[in-house]
């Protein structure tokens, strides 16, 4: 029986799957996913590019704090309750528009808008974590 056959008697959409499967199987052919692997950068990556960015090592290790709390390096991150988007919880994401039009999804323009914002607003990205320690949010 062909696996068009097969697939064909099955209603089920998880049977038919597990029938194309078993028939690919035994057929020799192999089913494999893609990665799950969205538009969005990797945690790590998004560190490298972050370390890149910023030369010092305590100036990254509190910027690096302070996005672990925000976002866990998640660049599409929202916050449910507030709207707050991406790497460094901008609210109004928008606002990282400012640093480049690709704000929603490059890690490099979230990165370089949040280094503006706690330059301006802290002094430094350290002064920044100091504040969030105190207070839970910068």
């Amino acid at each position: 029986m062909s696996v068009s056959r097969i697939v064909a008697r099955i209603a089920s959409p998880k049977k038919a799957l597990t029938a194309a499967a078993l028939a690919a199987a035994t057929t020799g052919l192999v089913l494999t996913s893609a990665p799950a692997q969205a538009a969005t950068t990797s945690a790590s990556s998004a560190q490298s590019i972050a370390h890149k960015m910023i030369p010092s090592a305590a100036q990254y290790n509190a910027f690096s704090k302070i996005v672990e709390h925000e976002s866990g390096w998640n660049v599409t991150a929202t916050n449910s309750s507030s709207g707050a988007y991406g790497l460094v919880q901008a609210l109004p994401g928008s606002k990282m528009a400012s640093a480049g039009s690709d704000w929603k999804t490059n890690p490099a323009t979230q990165i370089k808008w949040g280094l503006d914002y706690m330059n301006s607003r802290y002094g430094s990205p350290a002064a920044a974590w100091s504040f969030w320690q105190s207070n839970g949010w910068y």
